[in-house]
């Protein structure tokens, strides 16, 4: 079995529904150039993604919106017919060949999981995927088909295995959570900014599964303007019981980077920081109970030049068993991608201040513990209760 793959290729960017649309496939030509300036892309191997097949979608989808797809991305559908699948609207606009794009990124992730579960390799990224708000019959936030439910799906009819899904995109991971919220085969963990501020407006404490599901769809909706230490507390905790509790064959991570505080369109205020610790963590918990068979995926990031290629860098640093990156960004990057941006960070630490004191800090803190706390009270017993309150990282 080989360490790592990624799985990538530059045909991923015709996923776009225009320059002027906040999810631009720029942030995957970012990335990679960023990792091939760092020298550290030509000791791996690389993947090439296939497109899903119809038979693989229709395993999340229905089989009258993914003909609503293929009809739209060749001007074949009205706009009053596409608007019912989620499709021609602001945020999912319809462009050519829109389902051949997104089947290659279903199919991306797919051929991620397969190749760890397979036992050819222990870890994988596929920094096109974590498209996690489609639904079986509709488009949503930026997300034509979802490609990470899909390839899990996928995955447990082929290996009868249980996967754990970890999301720490700024939106709730809604697709994904819907789509399994029934089964005990598959848990979902979501971390993200709470929806009476942001997109979908969902992921709260009390979506804890149905029937068979019920104890396996995990929420932690943070308040706004939270910070490093507040999240990765939180996160490291849930994780973990989430593992204890679930005992999964394979974690899948989507690593969304709207989390940033420089992020235009959340509200959460993460650092550089939260994105050296999340993989990192991430890859400890598996290492710990998934004999380290750990799949990632890319997300949401809508500052394209200053946070998602260090973000996603980061991910690769931690799957490739190194420590964050640490001081310049190369400079040869730097200057490539400066005439684009003159707001090319040049460190792959934040400089600080990236924003004002928050004065609700201490709040903001100790009402996150708080929903922590909801969160594991009906799963963990009296013992670990009574160290979580007394090793609350909050306690007056």
């Amino acid at each position: 079995m080989k360490d790592f793959a990624y799985v990538y290729s530059q045909e991923e960017a015709h996923y776009r529904f225009s320059d002027t649309h906040p999810f631009n496939p720029i942030r995957l030509e970012l990335t990679v150039s960023l990792l091939e300036a760092m020298g550290v892309l030509d000791t791996v191997d690389c993947r090439a993604p296939r497109p899903a097949t119809d038979e693989e979608l229709l395993l999340i989808h229905d089989p009258d919106y993914i003909q609503a797809v293929k009809l739209a991305g060749h001007g074949e559908l009205s706009p009053m017919k596409a608007q019912m699948y989620g499709l021609g609207t602001e945020d999912t606009p319809l462009f050519t060949n829109m389902h051949e794009s997104a089947a290659l990124l279903v199919g991306g992730t797919i051929e991620a999981c397969d190749l760890v579960l397979s036992g050819q390799y222990r870890r994988t990224f596929h920094i096109g995927g974590g498209l996690h708000h489609g639904f079986r019959g509709r488009a949503s936030g930026f997300c034509i088909y979802n490609d990470t439910a899909v390839a899990m799906a996928a995955m447990i009819q082929k290996y009868n295995c249980r996967i754990l899904y970890v999301d720490t995109d700024a939106h709730h991971g809604d697709g994904v959570q819907w789509a399994f919220y029934n089964r005990a085969d598959a848990m979902t963990l979501s971390l993200h900014e709470t929806g009476r501020y942001l997109f979908p407006g969902t992921g709260m404490v009390t979506e804890r599964g149905a029937e068979e599901g019920y104890g396996f769809s995990w929420n932690i909706p943070f308040d706004a303007f939270t910070e490093d230490g507040s999240f990765l507390d939180a996160y490291r905790t849930v994780l973990f019981e989430a593992c204890e509790l679930f005992k999964p064959d394979l974690i899948i991570t989507q690593n969304g980077a709207d989390a940033h505080a420089l992020d235009p369109l959340t509200h959460l205020s993460l650092t550089m920081e939260s994105y050296e610790q999340i993989p990192q963590i991430a890859v400890e918990a598996a290492n710990h109970y998934t004999d380290g068979r750990i799949v990632a995926l890319g997300g949401g990031g809508y500052d394209w030049y200053r946070v998602v290629p260090r973000a996603w860098s980061q991910v690769f640093a931690a799957l490739t068993n190194r420590p964050p990156f640490k001081g310049d960004l190369p400079a040869s990057w730097v200057t490539r991608w400066q005439t684009e941006s003159p707001d090319v960070p040049k460190t792959w630490r934040d400089r600080f201040p990236l924003y004002p004191t928050i004065p609700r800090r201490p709040e903001i803190e100790e009402k996150n513990w708080e929903t922590v706390k909801r969160l594991l009270w009906p799963f963990v017993d009296d013992t670990k209760k009574e160290h979580l309150s007394a090793h609350s990282p909050y306690s007056k």
